[in-house]
């Protein structure tokens, strides 16, 4: 016990010795002295130490945005560490559906990745100085330390790395709360510019499993889109920018509006609602692509109607009229009324927002037209390369009834659907119009009241196209008697 209590003894000598020296070498080398030294001692440290380790801040020095690699691990780390980590804390996320759960400070993990063992920890430096700043990175500074043995040193930097921030993005995707954008007006108040989408929540309930439709046509939706949102190297690899064109066109209430929803829920994209009569000119239809993100889908509904897009130059009409303005007074006004349009977007413009250089800014990008009328487009507005999947939504059908029914009334079937199944082979009806005939309206009304109500909302629609049919005979018939007599 004595020797123990002797050698205890010289060790306190000796450290002390150690920190005395230290803080006399501190005192009394020049700076640069010290540096020096302190960097070779490092050098010659590193010959025996075979750990690399990697930082990554939160906030890079030369900017006050939070850095994405960070954001993009701590999303991983938080997937992977809920399970090992003893200390955790629970954030909410920006634009996030739920609780983050993520590393507390100065918390370890470890894991394995292709044979490697690496380490991460989650760390944070208070400055010394005690200042009141703005900004976060000022006030503290967290990082991510990453450890590994230097013999796996290609395997961590060249393809682990880029596994964790590819695999962080997926999870701030599949995590994140979707939005609903819209493009403000073009104006701005006090020579303050707006920004250029608003958004709300997007919430809409609409999937493809209650979107009615035939089966076959649906799946082949299906597949077009998944395959198209996995098609990345593909199309790096034939040279085309990653996004693709959908023409919706069918009458009214064919379901071209609750088609677009469905798409955004499958694939988890945002949509941006384009109103083309609010955007003022070709460059601003160019800087609203620009504020799109990837995983997005860019709408413009009723294209036919939004502006004068039908390729068309200039009718017999309006050259007539134009001749007919003789006087300098009617010039000056049809030019002051040409000048004051909301909208001078050009189909130009349009077709380059569609396909030109800028589109290729971003990736991952669906863009939908609708239309009621697709014979009044432009061809070369919808041509494939642009609109390259044409859809057809038309009138309901026996197999797009059954979703309806299955939907609103929990019937898979029942005697009177052979019925319908023979009316909607003779009567055009829109899945709209069939969904409102089979919604009940009052808390008496059961299932098979709904479908009677449909059977005969079919058969008046029937015999209401009979009678039409029967007047444009009679037309006919009476425009060639004319014929005829002159």
């Amino acid at each position: 016990m004595v020797m123990m209590g002797e050698m205890w003894g010289q060790l306190g000598s000796v450290i002390a010795s150690v920190m005395f020296v230290s803080a006399m070498f501190q005192n009394y080398f020049p700076y640069e002295l010290s540096r020096g030294i302190e960097k070779y001692c490092h050098k010659f440290l590193s010959l025996f130490y075979p750990y690399i380790k990697i930082t990554f801040d939160e906030y890079p020095s030369d900017g006050y945005e939070r850095c994405k690699a960070f954001a993009a691990i701590e999303r991983y780390l938080a997937a992977n560490s809920s399970a090992t980590a003893k200390r955790l804390k629970a954030n909410l996320v920006k634009n996030s559906k739920s609780l983050v759960l993520s590393m507390d400070d100065y918390e370890e993990i470890s894991e394995k990745y292709e044979g490697a063992k690496l380490w991460w920890t989650s760390k944070k430096f208070h400055p010394t100085s005690q200042s009141i700043s703005f900004y976060p990175r000022e006030d503290e500074k967290r990082y991510y330390t990453l450890t590994f043995h230097k013999k796996h040193r290609d395997v961590i930097t060249k393809a682990y790395l880029r596994h964790v921030l590819d695999e962080g993005k997926a999870i701030a995707v599949r995590g994140r709360q979707r939005k609903l954008f819209t493009n403000n007006n073009s104006e701005s108040w006090y020579g303050y510019r707006k920004n250029m989408w608003s958004h709300v929540v997007f919430d809409h309930p609409a999937t493809f499993e209650t979107w009615a439709l035939d089966p076959k046509k649906k799946q082949d939706i299906i597949s077009d889109l998944l395959t198209f949102s996995k098609a990345k190297d593909y199309y790096a690899k034939v040279g085309k920018a990653w996004k693709r064109g959908y023409l919706l066109y069918g009458p009214p209430g064919t379901g071209k509006s609750t088609m677009v929803a469905a798409m955004a829920n499958l694939l988890e994209y945002d949509v941006y609602d384009l109103e083309l009569t609010a955007v003022k000119d070709n460059a601003e239809l160019r800087k609203l692509l620009i504020g799109t993100m990837s995983k997005s889908i860019i709408v413009i509904e009723d294209i036919d109607c939004s502006l004068d897009l039908t390729g068309q130059r200039k009718s017999k009409n309006e050259k007539d009229e134009k001749k007919e303005v003789n006087d300098a007074e009617d010039v000056k006004k049809a030019k002051e009324a040409s000048e004051s349009k909301t909208s001078q977007v050009t189909l130009s413009g349009l077709l380059n927002f569609i396909d030109g250089i800028w589109s290729a800014c971003g990736g991952e990008r669906i863009i939908v037209f609708t239309t009621n009328h697709v014979e009044k487009l432009d061809p070369a507005l919808i041509r494939r390369g642009r609109m390259d999947k044409h859809i057809e939504l038309s009138y309901c059908c026996f197999e797009a009834f059954k979703v309806l029914a299955r939907n609103y009334l929990d019937l898979e079937s029942h005697p009177l659907f052979a019925t319908i199944s023979k009316l909607l082979d003779e009567t055009n009806m829109t899945p709209a119009d069939v969904a409102e005939n089979l919604m009940p309206k009052s808390a008496e009304e059961g299932s098979e009241t709904c479908l009677e109500n449909l059977i005969k909302a079919l058969e008046a629609a029937k015999e209401e196209a009979r009678m039409k049919a029967v007047e444009e005979e009679k037309l006919l018939k009476a425009e060639k008697e004319d014929k005829l007599k002159a």
